[in-house]
């Protein structure tokens, strides 16, 4: 979770936790109010297909230009983060990079 306010200025509520569910649950506030809910119950952890899940595959974060994109890239890679593609122009125009996060979560940091 301190990767997203270390690099990305979110802002942590201080947390929910049901003990009688072992559910957690963390919201994160973004400039401009866009919210991101971390939760986790390690129950969740090999569930039925038709049941809730855990795990996602990547988040995207726009951080306004190419040159926020390179730096920032630059910034998670010199810290130690895998970089697993670019800072790059895609094929459907986005500049973008994409670093390996926590828990194998892929970041896209996009212009």
């Amino acid at each position: 979770m301190c990767q997203f306010l270390t690099y990305f200025h979110a802002a942590a509520n201080g947390g929910y936790h049901n003990p009688k569910t072992d559910f957690r649950s963390y919201f994160l506030t973004f400039d401009g109010g866009a919210r991101l809910e971390i939760m986790t119950r390690p129950a969740l952890a090999g569930a039925e297909s038709s049941g809730p899940k855990q795990g996602y595959d990547h988040l995207a974060f726009s951080v306004g230009d190419q040159a926020a994109v390179d730096a920032l890239t630059g910034r998670l890679r010199k810290d130690g983060y895998e970089v697993l593609s670019g800072p790059r122009t895609t094929g459907d125009g986005y500049y973008e990079s994409v670093i390996l996060g926590p828990e194998g979560l892929r970041i896209e940091i996009t212009a």
